[in-house]
């Protein structure tokens, strides 16, 4: 109580509401190389079509890790995306075709690197490396030079000297941009206009009617998916001034196609150092990391990772090579493959790739099933829970599936199952189902089942983040008992959500003894019976004789 001189009453709180909270279940996570897109950055992506937009459309030489990202998204609408690239020779495209390619990985090395103009490059560069930016022209016009101009038409009408520049009895600042398709890469049509700037500004200090800048260098950073602003010194002398002054003007339009940009060869430790940006739990929260067409030392990486962080589960599917034109030898492949892998129960792995549309270049490809069994997980989560195993033929049904590389039999599938590897079949008059739901733990356990191991993630992650309101605070019996209030409602809650058959949590004195409290240590101990999924059912038909009473045999045979 705080001190007081004379009677009166003293009000004091005492928070005693405190919840679990929730945690996210479906974040993807994805790393591949694409061929548009920042570098070393993490995109969220909602659906298929802002994946063509950011990170182009999928060609020859990534179509099965596209196809991986773009099958998540067919079920969920969260996946955090990193570009994957060769940074020793990818480039982007650029206006000066005698110049030195050049790297600009994403806007943030832009601004710190190449903000301040680089003359060698040329006006514009491509907004990100590769080679579809070679497809870009981008032209400009001022009052000048716009009654002979290519692209005059696209405008309403003639640049000329802003109000804001006559304000300051400046003259001649404004300028007419545009960024054209020229060979179809991005549009599929030849000299397709992308963007248009009208009446951008070579003032510094230009602002439009709403307040913001108008200043060309700002209004293409701030505006244009396409290019990066560059250079312009030798276009106009005085660019970049105050509105005050009358402003060089073109001699003849601008018009650049842009060039030099290159892919670069993406190997898989390019790939693994995408997957990289995902490492760190406490700065990146992921749940689902689709592995795509992963080979041995990418899948050994995802693994890794997904052990290191403790919060997601890896998803995986066996090399083309194993289940693709491989008739007969599909099962014993996939095997091999499996065998090569660690032991975890943090990685999912299929036994199947299928075979889809590809709208973006009209035809058919084999893409690994790992991006749907991921969005299978996913989809459980919207619709049930994340302890809720998603294979079978309620929860377990693959979209856009033309066939499957192979549909195992029986005996493939028992096969399979034996050592971790989900089956994927194509059952007449029923689709295309998950048929397992098993991890990659190979010895007997609870958590060789993927709705448990997911189940735990949920419980340890949830009650971790609402233990963190315990740090710093007395381990003493308030908070203990304070702790317990908290996290067995919560257990309560997913027991009656069928998560869990019954629970126990212990934090008292037995195991918050003097040696623990003396250490700064506080211990909670939580026990869990999970629920489990049901991988076998017997069906047992009796035939009785007419004139016997069931209850003589039931129970007997």
């Amino acid at each position: 109580m705080a001190f007081q001189l004379s009677p009166g009453v003293n009000v004091s709180e005492i928070d005693l509401t405190t919840i679990v909270p929730s945690v996210a279940t479906s974040i993807g996570a994805f790393a591949g190389p694409f061929a548009w897109g920042p570098i070393g950055e993490i995109i969220t992506i909602s659906d298929e079509v802002r994946l063509a937009d950011r990170f182009g459309k999928p060609d020859s030489n990534n179509y099965e890790y596209w196809f991986s990202a773009a099958n998540f998204l067919a079920y969920t609408n969260t996946l955090k995306v990193v570009r994957a690239v060769n940074i020793a020779t990818t480039r982007n495209a650029i206006a000066n075709s005698s110049a030195t390619p050049i790297l600009i990985k994403n806007e943030t090395d832009w601004d710190q690197n190449y903000s301040t103009g680089q003359g060698s490059v040329g006006e514009f560069a491509a907004r990100y490396a590769g080679e579809i930016g070679n497809s870009l022209k981008v032209s400009m016009a001022d009052a000048n030079t716009y009654g002979s101009w290519t692209y005059a038409s696209s405008f309403t009408g003639a640049p000329g000297t802003s109000t804001f520049a006559t304000n300051k009895n400046g003259a001649y600042d404004e300028l007419h941009i545009i960024v054209i398709d020229e060979d179809g890469k991005f549009t599929g049509t030849k000299n397709t206009v992308l963007e248009v700037f009208p009446y951008a500004s070579k003032a510094s200090d230009a602002k439009d009617d709403s307040g913001n800048s108008s200043y060309y260098k700002n209004v293409i950073a701030s505006k244009s998916k396409y290019i990066h602003w560059m250079d312009h010194t030798a276009d106009g002398t005085n660019w970049g001034g105050n509105a005050s002054v009358t402003f060089a003007n073109l001699t003849s339009a601008v018009t650049r196609s842009l060039s030099l940009g290159v892919d670069g060869t993406v190997s898989t430790a390019n790939v693994v150092t995408g997957y990289g940006y995902f490492a760190d739990a406490d700065s990146v929260d992921i749940s689902l990391i689709v592995g795509g067409p992963a080979d041995a030392t990418l899948a050994a990486s995802l693994t890794s990772t997904a052990e290191s962080r403790k919060d997601c589960v890896v998803f995986l599917s066996p090399t083309k090579a194993s289940v693709v034109n491989n008739a007969g030898g599909e099962a014993a492949a996939a095997v091999s493959y499996r065998n090569g892998l660690t032991s975890t129960s943090y990685a999912v792995i299929d036994g199947n790739w299928k075979y889809q549309y590809d709208k973006y270049n009209d035809v058919y490809r084999w893409v690994p099933c790992n991006g749907d069994v991921a969005g299978l997980c996913a989809r459980t989560d919207m619709e049930r829970d994340p302890w809720y195993s998603p294979g079978g033929l309620n929860r377990g049904i693959l979209k856009n599936t033309i066939k499957l590389a192979w549909n195992p039999t029986k005996t493939d599938r028992d096969t399979l199952y034996v050592k971790g590897i989900n089956p994927i079949v194509t059952f007449q008059g029923e689709g295309t189902v998950l048929f397992g739901d098993k991890t990659m733990l190979a010895k007997p356990s609870a958590f060789d089942r993927i709705n448990v191991r997911r189940l735990f993630i949920v419980l340890e992650k949830a009650i971790a983040k609402a233990a963190r309101y315990s740090l710093f605070e007395f381990n003493d019996q308030f908070t203990r008992a304070m702790f317990v209030n908290m996290v067995e409602p919560f257990l309560r809650d997913v027991q009656g959500r069928r998560g869990i058959t019954d629970f126990r949590v212990v934090c008292d004195e037995s195991n918050n003894t003097g040696e623990v409290i003396d250490r700064n240590e506080f211990v909670g101990d939580i026990y869990i019976k999970p629920a489990r999924s049901i991988n076998f059912i017997q069906l047992n038909f009796v035939a009785v004789r007419t004139g016997v009473s069931f209850d003589e045999v039931v129970g007997k045979f």
